[in-house]
């Protein structure tokens, strides 16, 4: 289901004019768990957002794929060397998971300063994009969730422009139309929750159709943003223990997965982590 919203007048935007990368939108990369993950906090990741997606109107440049490091990633893309391949392809990775910025602290030079994960990084998104006058579609999930998303962000953010919606059960012959729909909503940020591997697939395979500035992978995170899904206190989140509380809220689910990648990306991020690349 293509949902187009109507914008929100409300309040007043001042759209400033697209800038040459410079300044905020200027990071270092480092190598942390075998990713080429980039330097950046919170703050300075929705200015990268806003300047990119400025520079992106009118269809001048192609999308950026923005992917997140964590714990599940890295390992995924240490055993699985297809989903390594996907994840090679980003433009920007961001570090989602504390283990990511607490390795390069220890083993990096140019260490992360801050953990940007996604389920906060969507609100700090959308604070940045709000003010900017950047617009957004979110696609994937439930038809319930996706709809609540999208209530609760204008609901803490009056102004933000969510020019469309739709949710995550289609098939992939459906793809050209739904970007059709993406391109005439004219969104700058694509947030795609369709879970992995499919919303990385999705995203490469459809970002020459895109005329979006940021083609955004978030998994679960429409169900965090509707209020479905608690987060982990914030003791455990600063100390790389979300997965614990993650584990116990839905144990038969992620038992087996943890036991299998936590070790894997504990390695990595040991042996993997510390080359730095210029950007």
């Amino acid at each position: 289901m293509n949902v187009p919203l109507a914008p929100q007048t409300n309040t007043v935007q001042t759209h400033p004019v697209a800038e040459r990368r410079s300044g905020s939108r200027l990071y270092a990369r480092v190598t942390i768990g075998g990713l080429r993950t980039a330097c950046v906090s919170r703050r300075q990741l929705g200015a990268v957002m806003v300047g990119d997606c400025l520079a992106a109107r009118g269809g001048k440049r192609l999308p950026k794929l923005v992917f997140a490091s964590n714990g599940h990633a890295i390992a995924m893309s240490a055993l699985d060397s297809k989903f390594r391949t996907l994840f090679q392809q980003a433009d920007l990775i961001h570090a989602d998971g504390e283990p990511v910025v607490l390795a390069s602290k220890l083993f990096s030079k140019t260490p992360v300063p801050e953990r940007s994960a996604t389920t906060d990084f969507l609100f700090d998104a959308a604070h940045a994009a709000r003010d900017a006058g950047l617009k957004f579609f979110l696609l994937g999930s439930s038809e319930a969730v996706n709809a609540r998303a999208v209530e609760k962000l204008q609901q803490s953010y009056p102004g933000i422009e969510i020019v469309g919606r739709r949710n995550g059960y289609f098939r992939r012959e459906d793809e050209a139309e739904i970007c059709d729909a993406i391109n005439a909503s004219g969104a700058d940020v694509l947030w795609v929750g369709l879970g992995v591997p499919f919303e990385y697939e999705f995203s490469l395979r459809n970002k020459s159709r895109l005329n979006v500035g940021w083609l955004v992978t978030c998994g679960g995170c429409f169900n965090f943003a509707a209020g479905d899904y608690a987060r982990a206190p914030e003791w455990m989140q600063k100390n790389g223990l979300e997965w614990a509380f993650r584990l116990w809220r839905e144990p038969r689910r992620l038992f087996w997965r943890y036991l299998i990648t936590n070790p894997i990306a504990l390695a990595m991020l040991a042996l993997k982590t510390g080359a730095r690349f210029a950007r």
